[in-house]
């Protein structure tokens, strides 16, 4: 028979790594759920000679779900998503719910148009057009005449 050294602070880490893991996670990740969950949607920005571009990668959703606004040079996108379904046996009726939703905000430079913003979507992708002032835009160069 061999003796072998009791580690209380290494049980005791574990111990209190279950209980972090537990109560950190949230239920749908613990019993598992068919249900799509959003996130932070994926955004990716260009800027052109003449406008941003704005690419919100939001598959699933219709276009109805969205909304955009802008407020004191605030962008904001957002989109909410809301089901219920119910099945009925003889024994049993299960009843569902889902809702999920996502906002982004983006604070808009002086030099965008904000009342001929465009959007459009397609294939899971939401577009934005912000077309740039006039005055914002590169101008070519020109040559001053020397009297």
């Amino acid at each position: 028979m061999s003796l072998v050294r009791y580690n209380s602070d290494r049980n005791l880490r574990s111990f209190d790594s279950f209980f972090d893991n537990f109560f950190n996670n949230n239920m749908t990740d613990m019993i598992g759920s068919d249900q799509r969950q959003f996130t932070q949607p994926s955004v990716n920005i260009k800027e052109t000679e003449d406008n941003f571009d704005i690419e919100v990668a939001a598959p699933g959703l219709t276009k109805e779900q969205f909304n955009i606004d802008v407020e004191d040079n605030v962008l904001t996108i957002s989109a909410e998503q809301k089901s219920e379904n119910e099945d009925s046996n003889d024994n049993y009726t299960r009843r569902e719910f889902s809702y999920s939703s996502f906002k982004r905000s983006f604070n808009l430079p002086d030099t965008i148009q904000d009342d001929a913003i465009e959007a459009k979507y397609e294939d899971g992708v939401l577009r934005l057009t912000l077309p740039k002032k006039e005055e914002a835009k590169p101008q070519p160069p020109r040559r001053i005449e020397i009297g």
